[in-house]
């Protein structure tokens, strides 16, 4: 009987999963782990298997390692998956650890930062006595997302962005090798540098991207399937490019995009935003960056800046894409170019910081509010200056700062766009003070 469209046969398997190493000759990349010499392959070499967090981005090869791991060691693999298991599914593969030993097991937890404390809480007793080997997979940093009492029983292993070359390897070796594929593929010229581009270090979508283009691959006159340019234009029209939201490629991103806007790089800040969009970031959280950028790093040295990115947020929210993307696209270039200052966030911080650690001081009298007369017999609101009716609405000599605190200052103009107009009223601001017979306190600090 023909299986239905939505059938799977329980023999199909992606070419990822066929393409998974079986010898460490087999794994790509991570050469500073298994190369010859390194601290993972002698550990293999030796069989001193340990307990071991592997970090790092998608598709790099933590799962297939791990299934290396077990089946050089000659142990069971076991694997629990934190986005759908519980402390019941940890209970259930300790319960078969102990049931085939003296057979060791390796379990293999993946996204093992989603579990909560209590759930990573469950592995300890039996890392200790030796239940299983337990190897984590996160893609998030485990300093920040691991108990500190799981991360002290397992050795941390960073696993980086595959290297270009190795996935061309990768891709050759599956045209050359797989039983679906060996003999039937043939790739026309450069067609293989953008694969390995559009892979972005990522060895499971190079083989995705493989294994969808030769699908849709034409027969040729020679009678293997050709991957042209064309076929993996169509192949990558529905796929996005790895974009982790939330995780730390997602706020290496971010920092990208900021720094390269203070630092005055209107090419590579359009580069980070176009990358982030195209990722699949919300657009409206950019937005919201955008506006935080233009207080933080330009301030008063181009205040249209932080209109401009409201305007843009505005755009996005009303108009959606494409539209509003290209007003991010202006947003950040125009933050790019402008002068820079951090004038602003630095008194504002500095400011917090004395608040927190100093005595709540009391609000001077003369500037106190009196709406009452009782308040106004105690003095509130007494010897106020008004402002406006002193010569160049200025009252100088007056005090607004506690007694205590009359000489801090925390906003000091920087010598960039209208922050220099400001250093000069600055400037003039103290000299009226200075002149003045005036004096609300005689003393600071």
């Amino acid at each position: 009987m023909q299986d239905s469209l939505f059938s799977t046969s329980p023999a199909y398997q992606p070419l990822a999963a066929r393409m998974r190493p079986k010898t460490l000759a087999d794994y790509i990349g991570q050469e500073h782990l298994v190369g010859e010499g390194k601290p993972l392959r002698l550990a293999v070499e030796r069989g001193q298997l340990h307990s071991m967090i592997l970090w790092g981005p998608p598709g790099v090869g933590k799962t297939s390692f791990a299934r290396l791991l077990a089946d050089l060691a000659d142990y069971a693999f076991e694997t629990l998956s934190a986005v759908m298991a519980g402390v019941k599914d940890i209970r259930a593969a300790v319960d078969r650890a102990k049931a085939r030993q003296p057979q060791g097991t390796l379990l293999f937890v993946d996204e093992v930062h989603r579990f909560n404390k209590s759930q990573q809480d469950a592995f300890l007793p039996h890392i200790e006595d030796g239940t299983f080997i337990f190897v984590g997979a996160t893609t998030e940093n485990p300093s920040f997302e691991l108990n500190s009492a799981l991360l002290s029983r397992s050795r941390v292993y960073v696993l980086k962005d595959i290297p270009e070359e190795d996935l061309a390897t990768l891709i050759k070796r599956a045209i050359d090798s797989d039983a679906g594929l060996k003999g039937e593929i043939a790739l026309e010229k450069d067609v293989l540098h953008m694969m390995v581009q559009a892979a972005s270090g990522d060895a499971r979508r190079a083989l995705n991207i493989l294994e969808v283009a030769s699908d849709l691959a034409e027969q040729g006159g020679d009678g293997k399937r050709v991957i042209n340019a064309s076929v993996l234009e169509l192949t990558l029209q529905s796929s996005l490019r790895r974009f982790d939201k939330g995780g730390d490629l997602f706020y290496d991103q971010i920092s990208a995009l900021h720094k390269s806007v203070r630092g005055s790089d209107p090419d590579a800040s359009l580069y980070w935003l176009c990358r982030m969009l195209d990722g699949g970031a919300d657009p409206l959280y950019v937005a919201r960056r955008l506006v935080r950028i233009a207080s933080e790093d330009i301030g008063n040295a181009d205040p249209r800046s932080l209109q401009i990115t409201l305007d843009a947020w505005d755009t996005q929210e009303r108009l959606g894409s494409p539209e509003g993307e290209l007003a991010l696209a202006q947003a950040v270039i125009y933050l790019a170019m402008a002068p820079k200052s951090n004038a602003v966030y630095d008194a504002f911080n500095r400011c917090m910081a004395d608040i927190r650690k100093d005595p709540d001081y009391a609000v001077p009298v003369h500037i106190r509010n009196a709406p009452t007369k009782l308040l106004k017999e105690m003095g509130h609101g007494a010897e106020y200056r008004y402002a406006h009716a002193e010569p160049d609405a200025f009252a100088a000599g007056e005090a607004y700062l506690p007694e205590a605190i009359s000489s801090r200052r925390y906003y000091e103009p920087v010598p960039r766009g209208l922050e220099l107009k400001m250093a000069e009223k600055r400037k003039w601001l103290d000299e009226k003070n200075q002149a003045s017979d005036w004096k609300r306190y005689s003393s600071g600090e």
